[in-house]
Order: structure tokens, then C-alpha cells, then sequence
């Protein structure tokens, strides 16, 4: 069995994500215990769940109970970086933080040296990286003798995003936030941007993001791959990838089905692949954490990989 059964694992939060994980570790049979603030989160998780779940906070319960040896960190994104800091000062060796695991460079910076000090391997999870349509489409790419080009779209629907129920730190910086989902996944297969230029318009257009509404950009990786992309946030549009080989133009569009257009060929056609457990759990979940609880780490997006993102992520939306 590849799980270490005595390895206890804390799952910090109590919000939808954290539900999400707790389906995934229950079907992993994985020991689990839930650490959240509130009694009545805690209630309604159990409730919901069906697994011991801890109020009182991180804190309170580092002081008086037995530490876990590995943790899972699904709390709201403006307390990911606290809360990471706070089970690596108590001795925690392998935490999974979800991303985008802080919401600057400041924040990272002191997360990366604080675990270097403290030999703790974190990592941070982007769990598109996982998906079936993905994985599908690497074997695919590989066959064809790998990706020439490339080109995404992260555009997202303000109207819907002005009206959530989150910090303003956290929209103010949705790029980071949210639509890193999709630029993560595009540079971790095509390689991350060497030469390119990059343009963003629209300051002052949305009053939840002051900066910038409007992105696009091009250059090479350091894969040799040419790249564009684009994204306007106050006109219709949706997230989608698109890579190409010598053979065919694979698109991910929505990410979680896989489409093909072959060469001399038009038509846009439906790839078919195993994703029934892409439909039994969030996307991409089961498999992330399986690989995490294995100590499979190479998809994963590490601290020092998320640093160098961020500075990436504040070029495309003018953060910097």
C-alpha cells in the first residue's frame, strides 16, 4: 500500500475545497483529521463529510494535540501563507498548499527560506496540471514529436467575479488568484517565456481590479516554442489552451475535454479518453493528491518554481 497509514495528515480549512480533498481522502482511505476556526464550520463539515473535524484554529490545535507528520493547506488564498508559515515553525515535513500559495513575491520569498531553514518540502498545487484531458494530450503531443507553438486565453467574467463574496486583496490580484490556473498550465508544458513582450491596458476599467483588464503578449520559452496570448476581461470569452505539433492543433477549450484539429483538416474533433475520475471528484484532485501522498513530486509546482511564476504573473498584469 503506497499510503503510510501511521502518517497522519492534517487538512486544513473547512470551505468547498477542503470538502474536496476530504472526498478524495476518504476514497484513498488515507488517516485524515480537519483543522478549521469555527464550531459551526466544523459541524456543518462533519455534517457534510463524515470525519473528525477540529474547531478552535491552527494554533490552538498545534499546542494540544499530536502534530501531524504531513498536511494539506485549503484555506481562503489571503491565509494560505500564514498558515504555512505556522505548521512549518511546528515541525511539519510535507505540506501541499493551494495555490497560488501567497499572493506575492514578499510572501514566498519568506515561506521558500523558512522551509530551507526548517527542511520542509512544500509544494504548491495547481491541480490542472492532474487532469485527464491533460495527461491525455502529453502522450498525444509526444507521439506527434512535441509542441511548435502554442497560444492561451485567460479571459474572465467580471460581471461574475465582481459579485463574489471575496477580499478585495484577493480580486485585486485575480490574476494571481485565479487566472494563474491557466498560465501555469501553459508554461509547464511549453516552458516558461525567455524572450517575449508582453502588454496590458484597461487601468481603472473594473473597480475590483484597478490595474489592468485587457492582456496579451508573445515570445519564446527556453523549449524553443513560440507563444501568444490574450484575454480581455470585460468581453465575452473563456479559458482555453491550444498546442500545436507537426501533425495536429490539440485544444483544450473547456481544459477538461480534449479536441483535435488534424493537419489539412478543419474540423474540430473530440478526443476520447478514460476521465472517470476527473467526474467523481474536482478535476485533477484525486490524482494530485495520490501523487503527493506518494512522494511523487515531478508534476508538482514547487515554491521556487511558483517565485519565479509570480514575477511572470506581475509582467501579464502590470502588478510589479
Amino acid at each position: 500500500n503506497y499510503m503510510n497509514k501511521q502518517n497522519n495528515l492534517w487538512l486544513i480549512g473547512a470551505g468547498q475545497m477542503a470538502k474536496d480533498y476530504a472526498f478524495v481522502l476518504k476514497k484513498l482511505k488515507q488517516p485524515f483529521e480537519v483543522v478549521c476556526r469555527t464550531k459551526i464550520s466544523s459541524k456543518k463539515f462533519s455534517k457534510e463529510v463524515g470525519c473528525k473535524v477540529n474547531s478552535g484554529g491552527l494554533k490552538f490545535n498545534l499546542e494540544n494535540k499530536d502534530k501531524p507528520s504531513i498536511a494539506i493547506v485549503a484555506v481562503g488564498i489571503e491565509s494560505l501563507t500564514k498558515v504555512s508559515r505556522d505548521l512549518i515553525n511546528s515541525g511539519i515535513k510535507r505540506i501541499l498548499i493551494e495555490k497560488p500559495g501567497g499572493l506575492n513575491l514578499k510572501e514566498l520569498i519568506e515561506l521558500k527560506k523558512l522551509a530551507k531553514i526548517k527542511k520542509s518540502k512544500i509544494l504548491i498545487a495547481y491541480n490542472r496540471r492532474f487532469y485527464s484531458s491533460v495527461k491525455k494530450m502529453i502522450q498525444l503531443i509526444k507521439k506527434d514529436g512535441g509542441i511548435i507553438s502554442m497560444n492561451f486565453e485567460f479571459t474572465e467574467w467580471s460581471n461574475t467575479i465582481a459579485k463574489l463574496k471575496k477580499s478585495s486583496l484577493v480580486k485585486k490580484n485575480w490574476l494571481i488568484s485565479n487566472s494563474s490556473h491557466v498560465i501555469d498550465l501553459a508554461f509547464y508544458l511549453g516552458g516558461k517565456p525567455l524572450n517575449w513582450n508582453n502588454w496590458h491596458d484597461g487601468r481603472g476599467e473594473l473597480s475590483w481590479h484597478p490595474k489592468s483588464s485587457r492582456f496579451c503578449g508573445a515570445g519564446v520559452t527556453n523549449k524553443k516554442i513560440m507563444f501568444t496570448y490574450f484575454s480581455n476581461w470585460i468581453a465575452p470569452g473563456r479559458w482555453g489552451l491550444e498546442f500545436m505539433t507537426k501533425k495536429n492543433r490539440f485544444v483544450l477549450r473547456p481544459i477538461e475535454e480534449l479536441k483535435v484539429v488534424k493537419l489539412n483538416k478543419h474540423k474540430l474533433e473530440n478526443i476520447k479518453f478514460n476521465d472517470l475520475i476527473d467526474k467523481q471528484f474536482k478535476p485533477g484532485l484525486f490524482i494530485q493528491t495520490k501523487k503527493f501522498l506518494m512522494k511523487d513530486y515531478n508534476q508538482f509546482c514547487s515554491i521556487s518554481d511558483q517565485i519565479e511564476n509570480i514575477k511572470i504573473y506581475n509582467k501579464i498584469s502590470g502588478y510589479a
